[in-house]
């Protein structure tokens, strides 16, 4: 391929990107999920610059030098939101609640983002693969995911993070070994929807020529099969992320996934019903901070599946 031909294809998918970008723009919904995302992804970021320092006489080795969010201040709790000092008033131990829900969603937001890459990579291959070949292999590999499908997740993904916290060192470890368990269920759906678009490519003619100048299996599945397939994966992903924040979340608050102190977003849910009516605000805040984080996710799908995928949104207003 000549430096011309490379520079035509290099301008087009500019070009396409561009188209891409404003017809998202058009979705005012998916702007505004994008907008409370960046948010909670920067508020994450820079936590130990948000946070506010920890009060002296808190049972803490940083007290009056950094943010900690499992600084304990048995003197200060259930302080109602506004206190000085307390943004969002404190928990029933007397930690700051505004600490933990900046650490926090850097608990959730990783789990939810590192989960979703590596479910969707396993899926995106084996869905490639599934496809490109068929045969045997794709009749072993869907058989395998439908049988992935039909196994009870919850109460599997419970027995597991039971199983590997006590091989868990550090509360990263646990958090991370909680991850391989979400990805290890979680890839199925990737690879059915790869799996569908990678036959309808497979004999197209593009793919034909490919063959016919010698290509290998593995360049034409990387190069042409899994790039066209890109769009339903970007979707799926977005949405995936939301799923796999609100399943942290629920095994968080069963007592089996990220344990305090390390905050999170679903362990800080752990003991509010016991201090519901006394301090209702312990539900309110992490519950908010999920509720609008998939929220957000979700509207950015929807915009991201209109804008790289029109003829969606025109069926959908052509039927009402």
């Amino acid at each position: 391929m000549d430096l011309h031909s490379e520079t035509l294809l290099t301008m087009e998918e500019a070009s396409q990107l561009q188209l891409v970008w404003k017809r998202f723009r058009r979705h005012r919904l998916a702007l505004l999920g994008a907008v409370m995302l960046s948010i909670f992804v920067l508020a994450a970021l820079f936590a130990p610059l948000l946070a506010p320092p920890v009060p002296r006489g808190a049972n803490t080795t940083k007290v009056g030098l950094l943010p900690d969010p499992t600084a304990i201040d048995p003197i200060n709790q259930h302080l109602p939101p506004g206190t000085k000092g307390h943004i969002l008033g404190t928990d029933e131990v007397g930690r700051d609640i505004l600490s933990r829900l900046l650490y926090g969603a850097r608990v959730s937001l990783y789990v939810g983002l590192m989960a979703t890459l590596g479910s969707e990579s396993i899926g995106a291959i084996i869905g490639a693969i599934s496809g490109y070949y068929g045969g045997v292999i794709d009749t072993i590999a869907m058989r395998v995911t439908d049988f992935m499908l039909t196994l009870p997740l919850l109460p599997i993904l419970l027995v597991l993070s039971a199983m590997m916290a006590g091989r868990a060192p550090t509360a990263f470890a646990r958090i991370n070994y909680l991850i391989i368990i979400l990805v290890a269920f979680g890839w199925m759906t990737s690879a059915r929807l790869v799996r569908g678009v990678v036959l309808s490519l497979r004999e197209q003619e593009f793919t034909e020529a490919s063959k016919a100048l010698g290509a290998s299996d593995v360049r034409i599945i990387l190069r042409h099969m899994l790039p066209n397939a890109i769009a339903p994966i970007i979707v799926n992903a977005t949405l995936a992320v939301g799923g796999y924040i609100i399943v942290e979340a629920a095994l968080s608050f069963l007592g089996f996934g990220v344990q305090p102190p390390t905050p999170s977003w679903g362990n800080m849910l752990t003991r509010v019903q016991d201090y519901m009516f006394q301090n209702p605000t312990l539900a309110i805040w992490p519950g908010l901070c999920i509720f609008l984080t998939v929220l957000s996710i979700n509207f950015m799908g929807d915009g991201l599946r209109d804008a790289l995928d029109p003829r969606m949104r025109s069926e959908r207003v052509g039927g009402g």
